[in-house]
Order: structure tokens, then sequence, then C-alpha cells
């Protein structure tokens, strides 16, 4: 590592460290030794340590540790254990131009706020410039600083955009002429992070007359680009919308159009073409340049001799020659899925009782929640020592014992988010690790290991004959934190060896694993865990998201474990323990 990533990681620590409302001098002892660091540009970190950085008072004896810390492994414990301490959506304000630390602090303390979207709304009605020393301006200057976020062209994170895209469009069903509106794009193909708002109208009248008078409606800043029918607008709030006005028969193909990608719009223009038709200006026609009636899009891949391509599948990614075929997948849905097996309680980082998320996780119309809080190597969220584990078994025990009682068709199974340790070890011993109905494990530090040793830590832990689901498997943060360096295909084929369930992660922040490798998980028989990581009742919407990443990558009900019922998910953990078992007799047998 140099020293100018070395400074960069000083200054996330002091802004971290400001976030967590820590000491004045430790802030500043970050800073300065960030500053002094940084002067020594592109040197190696290490070559600087033994001259410069370690010679007499040059930085702060905390900092001092952070870039031995840095040297030695590539990463720092500090900065992992601050942005794990971290509320993602806090992370994601420190992008919002002129919006600090401190204030971001103050909003999140005073109204619990923890998104982009929510903290916009707090803007607009008045709740941020209520809180003492912020005041009107102050609220101006954070949406001020949205717009300018937005205007740049930067992306934001998919359920962000989706509830954007849906209030705009509320805005513009009530025009008159306006039929029908639907979002296209990028957002209604569930991609993980956006950038624009794309919408279909159907109107009466001209389109073109139409698409000019809804340029004029309030909120619009201005026309950015198009014309006629299709115009780009920038919104007040600095959004960008492509906004395509069609008439009633021309709706389906316009919305397949806007809905992408380009690359599959491509494709299948191009078969339309080897079959004779002639699919242009959201018409298709026949060779003899007859139109032919597309009331959906269902029709459109039906006269093109394909099977239906859903959305999500739209990304040129061999589903054209699958529908071509007849080989489409059965995708799974989210009423597919039995139960979830990745929340959190109150016992570690959790908001809730485990009886608030049993009883929300049933009203959902799921039949089992699989409580998984932290492990005690992790005490910055909270690591439950084993004699806390034992209460929270009991307590468990007596829930499911009510909930019979009750004639309530939920179960709590006992569950842990072990930690990775950096030897690849998970926590706790195998004795106490025999507690847990299943185990998920994760790995939360040391990040920076390159992709060699990180891949042999977690091929490591697949050895634990008590693993059942490899949580987050890449530990990315979106918009935030990326990846950290790890081959994931030899880890699928092992995990599909051994059986142990791969999770797809639907905390929208993370969306991990990603549904490119959901895509090789079931190429490669791994079976894939949607847990949505869930640290409140409200986390179980994370579901709805998880899945249509799954479906994003080709995922059936048959790949997903958790469309299982709960003993079968038992099942699943007992027989991985069971294989191991054997193994072990097998080769003492031998010997």
């Amino acid at each position: 590592m140099d020293c100018r990533s070395a400074a960069h990681a000083l200054n996330q620590i002091a802004v971290l460290l400001e976030l967590h409302d820590e000491d004045k001098f430790s802030v500043k002892a970050m800073q300065n030794a960030a500053r002094t660091t940084a002067s020594l540009g592109e040197r190696e970190l290490a070559d600087a340590l033994r001259r410069e950085l370690a010679v007499g008072d040059a930085v702060a004896p905390a900092a001092l540790e952070v870039l031995r810390d840095l040297a030695e492994s590539n990463s720092s414990a500090m900065l992992e254990r601050l942005q794990e301490e971290t509320p993602e959506g806090l992370m994601e304000m420190l992008r919002v131009p002129g919006l600090g630390p401190a204030r971001i602090r103050s909003i999140h303390d005073n109204l619990h706020i923890d998104s982009l979207l929510e903290l916009e709304e707090a803007a607009q009605d008045g709740r941020l410039a209520a809180l003492p020393k912020f005041g009107a301006r102050t609220a101006d200057k954070v949406l001020k600083g949205l717009a300018d976020l937005r205007a740049t062209g930067a992306y934001v994170l998919w359920q962000h955009a989706r509830a954007e895209a849906e209030r705009i469009a509320d805005a513009l069903r009530v025009h008159p002429d306006v039929l029908h509106i639907e979002v296209a794009g990028s957002i209604r193909r569930r991609m993980e992070i956006v950038r624009d708002v794309d919408l279909v109208a159907a109107v009466r009248g001209s389109p073109s007359v139409v698409a000019a008078s809804l340029a004029q409606l309030r909120g619009v800043k201005e026309v950015v680009g198009g014309g006629g029918r299709s115009l780009a607008l920038r919104l007040d709030n600095g959004v960008r919308v492509d906004l395509a006005c069609v008439r009633p028969e021309q709706f389906a193909l316009a919305l397949w159009r806007a809905t992408g990608s380009a690359a599959h719009v491509k494709q299948v223009t191009e078969r339309a073409s080897s079959m004779g038709f002639t699919l242009t200006n959201d018409e298709l026609r026949d060779a003899d340049g007859a139109a032919v009636s597309i009331g959906t899009e269902a029709a459109l891949y039906e006269q093109l001799g394909m099977a239906f391509i859903p959305p999500e599948q739209r990304e040129a990614a061999g589903e054209v020659e699958a529908a071509a075929r007849g080989d489409m997948p059965t995708l799974v849905t989210e009423q597919n899925l039995r139960g979830a097996l990745h929340c959190h309680s109150q016992y570690s980082d959790g908001a809730a009782t485990i009886e608030q998320m049993a009883r929300a996780a049933y009203a959902r119309g799921l039949h089992y929640v699989g409580v998984s809080d932290h492990s005690q190597s992790n005490t910055y969220a909270g690591g439950l020592s084993r004699d806390r584990i034992l209460e929270q078994h009991a307590e468990i025990d007596a829930l499911n014992a009510m909930f019979r009682n009750e004639g309530l068709d939920v179960r709590v199974l006992k569950g842990i988010e072990a930690d990775i340790l950096p030897c690849g070890r998970v926590d706790y011993d195998a004795a106490f690790l025999d507690h847990f109905d299943f185990v998920i494990g994760s790995v939360h530090t040391r990040y920076g290991m390159n992709a060699e040793q990180m891949t042999n830590r977690v091929l490591k832990a697949l050895d634990d004959p008590h693993l059942t689901i490899l949580g987050h498997p890449t530990g990315r943060l979106l918009l935030t934190r990326e990846p950290y360096a790890i081959n994931l295909e030899p880890i699928m084929e092992k995990a599909a060896q051994v059986g142990v369930a791969i999770e797809l992660n639907a905390d929208p922040h993370r969306l991990d694993i990603d549904w490119r490798a959901c895509r090789i998980a079931a190429e490669k028989g791994t079976m894939v865990s949607i847990g949505p990581d869930a640290h409140s009742p409200q986390g179980f919407d994370n579901l709805e998201l998880g899945v249509a990443i799954a479906r994003k990558g080709w995922l059936s009900a048959a790949n997903v474990l958790n469309t299982r019922s709960a003993d079968e998910v038992l099942e699943f953990a007992s027989a991985r323990r069971g294989r191991s078992t054997a193994a072990q007799t097998a080769r003492l047998r031998v010997v």
C-alpha cells in the first residue's frame, strides 16, 4: 500500500469518528496524520513507517497503529469496525454535498433517518428545519445538495429510485390526457443501482402535444434532451426523467423498448428481422409492411416464437436464445418463500424482540424465522457470549411453545451469524456450535486480504460441518464499499460439494451475492438462501428485492433454501453435519 491510499483510509476514519461523536482530539489526530501521510505521495507505506512516520511525534499513537495495521495487512481493523458500526444509510448521506458528519449524526439521532429518501422528505416537510441549529436555510442547503448529487448523474440504490419513480408517475397520472403510465428502464429490470427514471405513458390525442404539456408541470426545471413525444427532463430535485408518450396501441412495445436493456432490445430486433419482421418506432410490421397488433409484451415474444422473458432477465445474458428454445426457467417468487434465515434481534444489534420479529414474519406469510444474532467475536455489533446464547435459546423454546398454544403456524429457529475469523475458523468451538439449528458464517474483519488469502479463508470455513450458509460472500456495500477480493467460483463449487448454501443477502445496500453470481450458483448446483438481514420487522420488506435479484439471476424455487419448510431446512443443516461425521468415520476405518 502506498502513502496516498493510507491517507485516504485515515481520512475515512476521521469522518466516521466524527459521525460517531468521538472526541475532537481523536478526529484531529487522524486528520493531521492523513495530511502528513499524503505529503509522502506514492511512497510505499512500509518504507515511510521505517523512516518519517514512526519518528518522534510525526503522527499520533492511534494513527500510527492504524498505519502499521495497513502496512501489515492492507486493511485497518479500526476502519472496518467503524464501517460495520455505521448504518449503511448514513454512509450514503456522506455523499451529499455540504452535509458533514456532525449534521448527519444530529439528523440520525433526532429524526432516526438513515436514507436519502427519508432525508429529502424531512427537508421538505419541515422536520429538518425544526432541529436545533438547523433552520430553513440548512434544510434548503440539504435539498440543494441532494439535487446537485442527482444532477451529476450519481447512482442511487434501487429502492430509492423506485420510490422516486412512483412519486413522479403519481404526479403525472393526474394529467387529463394520461391514460396509463408505467415505470420502465433499469428500475423495472431491478438493477441494484439506478441513475435515471424512465417512464412510458399511453396518452389521449397527440403524444407530442401531451409530452410538451407534461414538460410544463410543476417541479420540472428544464428539458435537457429529446423532443417530440420523448423528452429528457430535469426536475427541481435534480432527478433526470426520460419520458415517452405514445398512443395506447403502441404502449406495449414502447414499454418493452424503454425497459431495455439496450443489448436485449437489439437481440430481439435482430431476431424479428431474421423472421421477416421490422421492429421500429414502437411498431412491428410483417414482411408485407402490414402493422402487427401487439397488445402486451407477451404477445411480442409469442409473435417472434419465444417464451415470455420477465423484465428482470432482459440483460442479453442468454435469455433470448433460451426463450427461442422454450427453455426459460420457472423463476422463484416471493410466495414461494416459506421462511427467513437471517434475522437479528435485540440480543445483538436488532431493534425488536424475537417475538416481534416472529409475529411480523408470520403476518407476512412466512412460517419460520431464523434468529441469527452476531457471535462473540463481533463485539461492536453486540456479539453474544455463551451465556447469552443459552438465555436466548431458552426464550426461543418458550416462544415456540406459546405459538403452538395459540395455534400460530410459525416457528423460531436457533441460528447464529458467526464470524469467519482471519484464520478461517468459524467463531465458537465445535461443541458449542452443536447448540444451533443452523449457522451463517460471515466475514466481518480483515477485508484487505488478497484474493488468494480471502478465498482460502472462506474455503477453510466451508470445512466446518456446522456451517449451513455462507453470509454476504463479497462483503460489498453498494455505493459505499467495494467488495473484498475473493474468487467465488471455487467457493461455490465446494459449497455445492459439501452442502452449504450461499446467501443472497437482500439488504438493499448489499444484494450480495449479486444476480450475476446467482447464475453461477445455479449452474454449479449451489443452493442459495435469500436472507433479509432484517434488524427490525420492516426488514422483512427486503425479501421483495432479494427475490427480484434471484429472478434476475435465473433462480427457481428449487435453487432457494428458504422455499423449503422448517423441517427441511433443519434436515439440510443436519445432513451437512452427518456427512462430515460419516467421512471422518470412513477415514478412521482406513487408518
